[in-house]
């Protein structure tokens, strides 16, 4: 089993007199550069000269500079930009501008596990992963807790990487809620699943599906809305807080007779895990990265083609309009912090 660790094995200290660079301030980069302030760090926020969060960390109280300044001012570089075009950013600003005995971070290892990027042998590598999204990282913050995070090192230069990385996740609260240990191949391969078969593709084709079952039987869109996509979240938050038997201790039996008898229906599953392991499997050879990269250098023409797809479904028109008309569009858990 892998370590855990928490509040007692972390160090705050180790960051003094360390000045940490929080590359981007979307979703993850306004939580963690906050948190760490908060925590008493030394910040500063690293952005493209003119880009749309430079003016909201300013506002924020921050330094803001460019990247290839802030790299050039701090001890820990922290890349908390969108996955596919970290590997541009670190070779024009982040590359020329790193010093031995530096420290980079990562919040997800896609980058360095497919070779996209390749630090040098002379500095830290390590990661602080959230197993959360940026508002709630923050919000878990701000109420004295915190949002479980992964650690893991793929290169200790100092001989003192993962005593940094502790103190960083203490810094962002994730001590509170404790730190699991991994690899960066390991996080990365496992979050590409788990996001691929089960919380984003597999759901939303699995709700998508029973909306227009529902749909083309005959019955109210918006009904199949609520039944099929609206009450998710509550399932999930009974899963979260007890564990699947929590959960069906929660709903009534006759739901759960329902879980027993056509679950399996709907997703035979020795078909299911077959095609899971076919996924995996492209995971783990870098089929999956090498079509994502190449998605990205020629203008992501499928990748807009299934957004603008989605946008148009009956789904989400319904799903808006209703949203719209609720006492819970206003929700102020959502995240809409720009990136």
């Amino acid at each position: 089993m892998a370590r855990m660790y928490y509040e007692k094995d972390c160090n705050l200290d180790v960051l003094k007199g360390k000045k940490i660079a929080v590359v981007g301030y979307g979703s993850q980069g306004h939580a963690h550069a906050l948190n760490l302030r908060d925590s008493g760090c030394d910040v500063i926020v690293g952005l493209k000269k003119g880009g749309k969060s430079w003016a909201v960390a300013e506002k924020d109280g921050f330094e803001v500079c460019t990247v290839a300044d802030a790299t050039k001012k701090a001890d820990i570089i922290i890349m908390l930009i969108n996955d596919e075009i970290q590997a541009q950013v670190y070779k024009n600003d982040i590359e020329p501008n790193l010093d031995a005995g530096n420290a980079l971070a990562f919040a997800h290892g896609f980058n360095i596990r497919y070779g996209q990027i390749v630090p040098p042998a002379d500095v830290d590598v390590f990661m602080a992963a959230p197993k959360g999204p940026g508002h709630t990282v923050r919000s878990q913050y701000v109420g004295g807790k915190g949002v479980p995070c992964l650690v893991a090192i793929e290169q200790d230069a100092s001989g003192k990487a993962l005593d940094v990385a502790l103190a960083y996740i203490a810094g962002i609260g994730g001590a509170r809620a404790g730190i699991l240990e991994t690899t960066f191949r390991e996080e990365t391969e496992t979050d590409l699943f788990g996001e691929q078969t089960v919380l984003c593709g597999g759901v939303v084709d699995l709700m998508q599906c029973g909306f227009e079952v529902l749909v083309e039987a005959g019955y109210d869109p918006q009904n199949a809305y609520f039944e099929c996509i609206h009450e998710l979240k509550l399932i999930i938050d009974l899963v979260n807080k007890a564990g699947i038997s929590g959960m069906n201790y929660s709903i009534s039996d006759t739901a759960e007779y329902g879980e027993y008898v056509s679950g399996p229906r709907v997703f035979p599953h020795d078909e299911l895990k077959a095609n899971m392991r076919k996924v995996l499997s492209d995971i783990q050879d870098g089929t999956f990265a090498g079509k994502w990269i190449a998605e990205n250098k020629n203008g992501r023409t499928f990748f807009n083609s299934k957004r603008n797809q989605l946008a148009q479904h009956e789904m989400e028109v319904v799903g808006k309009r209703l949203r719209d008309e609720m006492l819970w569009k206003n929700d102020s858990d959502l995240d809409t912090a720009s990136n």
